[in-house]
């Protein structure tokens, strides 16, 4: 069995951690850390843990002293310490924060989070963690030593698995780019968000912030051009633009790909319903996911007809997607919706634990989504 370690426990993501791993079969002892409210208990800030951990919350050092496996849910640049901390100690580190989603490219870090690496030698052992892409390096990492995972954000997990089949099957024009518009709820803001997603701010409303700036555009950026170079094919632009809606969970994600020639229907009249030539292109592109995600054990490729929505994987680490095509039969629109605190977070976390420590992939994850 494991203990597992955890910094930053009374976040929301750390909080989510500490619910999902507090269940996880492999798990037999958490240690939960916490600046805020070291030497209380956790179910002193969230009741709703009352009789389930009876740790008190310690120092990160502590934790990561008697941990078989760490989790950093910390603001960004603050977790390289810890990371040094864990590979001298020899085990695996995974980190909510950005400091290591960029495959060592500090100059973009940098200039999007306004820091720069303390210890540089450490981004040669970390991956990114967006399991779906790096499964594979991730298992080959880990058998040669421990292992710095950098777990997604939240937006770029979405937006992400929505775009990979058709980068990877060189359905998308690269001459063109690909818009992500992505609407997310309130507790992507954190704990202690800023003044607009005060209840009083953002209720009865869905607005865009962070219009044309927001740091996980980058991110999702090079996830599709990775993508795309695996398919052989240019990096598409993105244009990225984030809403917040009044709403706990989730992120819904609307992706506008555009279609290559060979994909591409030509109407004249763009007016009509859609034709049956219309429906027939779309059950092929449907098919080119449903192949692309086949054994992929929390991406559902929705039926005809279905559109994703948050409230059917809420409280679960399922990305559901659904597939259609514009009237005009030039850009596919894909949809996809994830808890932004499980699969965009915690639960994605839990998944990259699993393949680093040989449990399997789904253990811990299963829960149906709860629809209410």
């Amino acid at each position: 069995m494991t203990t597992a370690g955890i910094i930053g426990a009374t976040g929301y993501a750390g909080a989510e951690l500490v619910r999902l791993l507090s269940g996880h079969p492999k798990i037999d002892k958490l240690l939960l850390s916490s600046v805020s409210f070291e030497g209380g208990q956790i179910e002193d800030v969230y009741p709703n843990f009352l009789g389930r951990i009876s740790e008190p919350l310690k120092k990160a050092e502590d934790v990561i002293a008697a941990s078989d496996v760490v989790f950093a849910a910390l603001p960004h640049g603050v977790g390289e310490q810890f990371a040094a901390s864990c590979m001298e100690k020899k085990i695996h580190f995974i980190d909510f924060s950005a400091d290591f989603r960029f495959y060592e490219d500090e100059d973009l870090y940098s200039a999007w989070y306004g820091k720069n690496y303390k210890f540089p030698d450490l981004h040669k052992k970390s991956v990114y963690g967006l399991t779906e892409l790096n499964r594979n390096q991730i298992k080959e990492l880990s058998s040669h030593g421990p292992v710095i995972v950098g777990n997604p954000g939240c937006y770029p997990t979405g937006a992400s698995l929505g775009a990979f089949p058709a980068l990877a099957g060189g359905v998308n024009c690269a001459d063109r780019p690909i818009i992500v518009d992505a609407v997310t709820g309130t507790t992507g803001g954190g704990r202690e968000p800023c003044r607009s997603f005060h209840y009083a701010e953002c209720a009865d409303s869905v607005s865009a912030y962070k219009v044309a700036c927001h740091r996980h555009s980058p991110e999702i950026a090079q996830s599709f051009k990775l993508m795309a170079e695996s398919a052989g094919s240019g990096a598409p632009d993105v244009i990225f633009t984030p809403h917040l809606a009044p709403v706990n969970r989730g992120i819904l994600s609307t992706i506008y790909i555009p279609l290559d020639k060979k994909w591409r229907i030509t109407r004249e009249n763009s007016s009509m319903p859609p034709s049956k030539e219309i429906e027939e292109k779309t059950g092929q592109l449907r098919s080119v996911y449903e192949e692309f995600y086949r054994d992929e054990p929390f991406v559902r490729v929705l039926p005809a007809g279905v559109f994703a929505a948050t409230n059917r994987v809420r409280h679960s680490n399922y990305c559901d997607i659904s597939v259609s095509m514009d009237l005009n039969g030039s850009t596919l629109i894909v949809i996809s919706a994830i808890d932004n605190m499980v699969k965009g977070a915690a639960g994605q976390a839990v998944q990259n634990m699993n393949i680093l420590s040989g449990f399997d992939e789904k253990a811990g994850l299963e829960a149906i989504p709860a629809l209410f």
